[in-house]
């Protein structure tokens, strides 16, 4: 009687067991929390792309500081220095000019109004 009485229990916490799990499961599969589900997907993307953003901004910031110091950019500048000018400026060259075109008088566009 006791063995049965075991086994009768058991099967007994196995179904409830099993029938909460599967209600959790379809629970987690309505179209409520799928949305719901999406939604914090795509906000946790977000951060990690704004986090990346902020990643690439500081190591761009980082890496334009580097170069400046290699090149001297950055470097303080001698007022006893004359300034540096435009090659085309010191070889005293007109500046270029755009070349403008002139329409032709006669359109041959029939949409223009008359």
């Amino acid at each position: 009687m006791f063995r049965r009485t075991f086994w009768f229990t058991a099967g007994a916490a196995a179904g409830v067991w099993a029938t909460a799990k599967v209600n959790r499961k379809l629970k987690q599969l309505t179209p409520e929390s799928l949305a719901a589900q999406a939604a914090d997907k795509a906000i946790e993307t977000g951060h990690r792309l704004k986090d990346f953003a902020l990643d690439v901004r500081e190591g761009m910031a980082r890496r334009e500081a580097e170069l400046g110091d290699a090149l001297g950019l950055e470097a303080p500048v001698d007022r006893d220095l004359p300034v540096q000018r435009h090659r085309a400026v010191e070889a005293g060259e007109p500046p270029a000019r755009p070349a403008f075109r002139t329409l032709p008088s006669n359109s041959n566009n029939r949409n223009e109004d008359h």
